[in-house]
């Protein structure tokens, strides 16, 4: 897949799968490495995109792999009638790439009224017109527009993808009226406690945690760690990257485990293991009612989200980003919450 993910436009990259779901780790990508090496000349056939057209081999999956992925994502979808009674607004941009039919089609898999899409950014755009970078971490310079549109509709949370959908970033307005960004680490203590309480009231039956695993890279908050010492279940501390992560998932699911959950600082979530990378398209589906209940109960995410947590004794950081300069430029710190 190349993508420029959350990268400036002049930074295209690729992401290479196995044929497990996940992303290649050793000794896979010094495999591929070498075959590259062994075949640098083109074939003479190489250009003739007609062959690849007509082959036998060449196979589009995309409507059965959409099918399976809106079923599979169900799984998450724990408060339907909530859904389908709420009120509250939400807001969503694809910061000019790919996400918006599919963060579209998710909201109606689970009978959530659809977000209001930024127009301005709604379709995909290689040149990223409105941003100056396509990442939702930088905060507000990527959601200005967002915020726009939310105080215009009246809407209360607002929903970022980057342009290849792989990674989500969330704001709620609060009370004073000002808005709230939540940092990666906020949003992977959030999204493991919920995911954890919904699973709990599926399967009460205290035996059944032994077999649950939760995961996070090594360079992501241990808040999790500290849920799973309290509540029983296993944690797991990867390498950083998604690639290790979806690896050892994938791993202990063929064990028959539970993998509830895996996330990385970089506001990337694994909420659904029909997926092991990080996707920003089904972890809509378990903040979506975390929030609406919270409305319900006339709470904000953050204060109810923090008496939970304090259970299992928070610590709150905040985080800067840094942009490393160019020769002759300064560097310039962004906070990733506001």
């Amino acid at each position: 897949m190349v993508t420029a993910s959350h990268n400036p436009k002049q930074d295209n990259g690729y992401k290479v799968y196995w044929d497990n779901g996940a992303q290649i780790i050793p000794p896979h990508d010094t495999g591929i490495a070498s075959a590259i090496e062994e075949s640098l000349e083109p074939w003479p056939q190489a250009w003739e995109d007609q062959l690849v057209r007509d082959s036998p081999l060449v196979k589009d999956p995309l409507q059965d792999i959409q099918r399976e992925y809106f079923l599979a994502i169900q799984d998450v979808c724990f408060h339907r009638s909530i859904n389908k009674s709420s009120e509250v607004k939400f807001v969503h941009t694809s910061v000019h790439g790919v996400g918006h039919a599919f963060v579209q089609s998710a909201f109606q898999a689970f009978d959530l009224r659809p977000p209001f899409a930024v127009p301005e950014q709604k379709e995909p755009d290689p040149e990223f017109p409105t941003v100056k970078y396509p990442n939702p971490e930088e905060g507000e310079g990527v959601l200005t527009l967002s915020f726009a549109l939310a105080d215009k509709e009246g809407a209360t949370v607002v929903l970022a993808n980057d342009p290849d959908a792989d990674r989500l970033a969330v704001a709620e307005k609060q009370q004073s009226g000002q808005w709230r960004v939540f940092s990666g680490n906020e949003l992977g203590a959030l999204l493991g406690w919920w995911l954890f309480r919904c699973w709990r009231q599926k399967f009460p039956e205290p035996s059944k945690v032994k077999d649950v695993y939760m995961l996070a890279s090594t360079v992501s908050s241990k808040i999790l760690r500290a849920i799973a010492l309290k509540q029983g279940f296993h944690f797991e501390e990867t390498l950083t990257g998604f690639k290790w992560m979806g690896n050892r998932a994938k791993q202990l699911l063929d064990q028959g485990r539970t993998v509830l959950f895996a996330f990385e600082e970089a506001i990337g979530y694994m909420c659904c293991p029909a997926v092991l990378d990080k996707d920003g398209t089904p972890v809509r589906a378990p903040r979506q009612p975390a929030h609406l209940l919270h409305q319900q109960a006339g709470q904000q995410s953050v204060p109810a989200a923090h008496r939970h947590l304090r259970r299992v004794r928070l610590s709150h950081h905040q985080e800067l980003l840094l942009h490393l300069p160019r020769p002759g430029h300064h560097p310039r710190p962004v906070p990733a919450a506001a």
